[in-house]
């Protein structure tokens, strides 16, 4: 067998795997749309741990950050490994905690459904929903995008771009559509603790062929292109940006709807609490193997041609093939493991916050159910047609998205905490920096970074001011003067 059908068979052996649990989760799902989006709320510690850390590791962890790593050091690592892992825990706590608290007594299944709640509209909730889509088209396609491009790295275009792509959305469609939430956690359970052993593996492997930590470091050190990497500090890692960068994906991650929605099916409080409490470790011993792979492979002068991955190249140089074939698979397993939950939750936000309030507001739990399977095709297919077109980097795709998505964030926080907030503050404070951000990806005259911060942070700046602002001149509707349980709750 050659080379090529050793990797294939490895990596469609995987995915096979990953299909079988879906399947077995399916005999035991319900057919209502609840265990179809959250597992009927009974997701205990090490599941809702493993499904969160699996759903935002995507390619995004596997494949922009090691390139950041190989292209301008590994203190790419201080920013997702340790900042990132601390703010989102944070708000595991302050945002999670609190949705989990309603959600269990209102029986939320999305965001935009508590938020419309919240304040009696409609609307709002459709815009909530809208935004979200938006910014998880993107990131959806940066899986099809990494997954395309490692399969034709790693097996020197044997499989083209589309095809690799392609495979992939085919299972994400086929276990999604079978197993809903369920499955989707079974699996991400599996995927995440595989991602870890392989990842370990790889470092310790390409390590022990280089002569070890000590001479990967010496040929960081001695190679004048990458010596600086060794400090800290440099034109790439200035301290505005790599704050700016950690605010807006933790703040992002907790907006993204495939893990906001985790705060819902938590079982119990204890787990909601004992997740976040762990989530930091999880965060360190996985970013740290996969971004220093990237910066040492620097070092050792790996070629990463323009638009390549370094990640499967510097397996294929110091890994066995089936080895190199096995890691990808784990990077595999990750962006289908983003995706999956991505196009679940996509799938809940169109169904209850668009297709229910705006078309049929009597659809059945049958009939929604078969909607949302259907509405997983449709994303999933039409992400596909996108990614055909490699429309930007991975970094680029992911940083969009998650400062995208850190503009609901101050808003959302102070629907749960401010009494005084209001729909009209809330709504102009979403519209405005929603608007800002996009013109500052697609308008030339709107500048990308003010004085070393990004756009992405001053557009979180920006939903604060105007949020308080409006809310502080406008007085509640009659319909949010109905809501003050979100207050009473906060001190449950």
């Amino acid at each position: 067998m050659n080379a090529v059908a050793i990797q294939l068979s490895i990596i469609i052996g995987y995915l096979l795997l990953a299909l079988a649990v879906g399947l077995v989760a399916y005999r035991l799902t319900d057919r209502t749309a609840e265990d179809f989006y959250l597992a009927s709320r009974t997701l205990g510690t090490v599941v809702l741990l493993f499904t969160t850390f699996a759903t935002l590791l995507s390619a995004f962890t596997f494949f922009a950050g090691p390139n950041v790593a190989y292209a301008q050091g590994p203190e790419w690592i201080l920013v997702m490994g340790l900042m990132d892992g601390i703010i989102f825990a944070v708000l595991w706590y302050v945002i999670g905690y609190k949705q989990w608290l309603l959600g269990r007594q209102h029986g939320y299944v999305t965001l935009g459904e508590m938020l419309g709640d919240r304040f009696g509209s409609r609307w709002l909730r459709g815009l909530v929903a809208a935004v979200s889509l938006v910014w998880l088209f993107p990131y959806v396609m940066l899986q099809q995008v990494g997954a395309g491009t490692a399969l034709e790295a790693l097996t020197n275009g044997a499989v083209s771009y589309a095809a690799g792509a392609g495979l992939i959305t085919a299972f994400m469609i086929l276990y999604v559509v079978a197993a809903g939430m369920r499955g989707i956690a079974w699996t991400d359970t599996l995927q995440g603790v595989f991602m870890l052993v392989t990842t370990w593996v790889a470092l310790l492997w390409v390590l022990s062929a280089v002569g070890g930590p000590g001479a990967a470091t010496e040929a960081l050190a001695s190679n004048p292109d990458t010596a600086g990497f060794l400090s800290l500090g440099s034109d790439y890692y200035t301290v505005k940006w790599i704050l700016s960068t950690a605010i807006t994906i933790g703040f992002g991650v907790a907006m993204f709807p495939q893990v906001n929605q985790r705060f819902f099916a938590a079982g119990s409080k204890t787990v909601l609490k004992r997740t976040f409490a762990l989530w930091p470790i999880l965060c360190v011993l996985l970013f740290v193997p996969s971004f220093m792979l990237g910066a040492w492979a620097a070092g050792l002068e790996v070629a990463v041609p323009e638009g390549a991955n370094v990640l499967p190249l510097v397996l294929a140089e110091y890994t066995p093939t089936w080895f190199a074939a096995l890691v990808i698979a784990g990077a595999m397993a990750a962006m289908m493991s983003s995706s999956d939950s991505m196009l679940l939750s996509g799938s809940s936000y169109f169904t209850r916050d668009l297709y229910r309030p705006f078309v049929e507001r009597d659809l059945s739990d049958r009939r929604e159910d078969l909607i949302a399977r259907g509405g997983v095709v449709l994303f999933a297919t039409a992400a596909f047609l996108g990614s055909l077109f490699r429309p930007a980097g991975l970094f680029e795709l992911g940083e969009a998205a998650f400062s995208g998505f850190a503009q609901l964030a101050l808003p959302v926080l102070l629907a749960l905490y401010w009494r005084s907030i209001t729909r009209a503050g809330i709504t102009a404070g979403i519209l405005a920096s929603q608007g800002f951000y996009l013109s500052s990806l697609f308008l030339a005259v709107v500048p990308g970074s003010y004085a070393g911060w990004t756009a992405g942070i001053v557009g979180m700046g920006l939903s604060l001011v105007v949020t308080v602002a409006v809310s502080l001149v406008t007085s509640p509707a009659a319909e949010e003067r109905r809501t003050i349980y979100f207050d009473r709750l906060g001190a449950d």
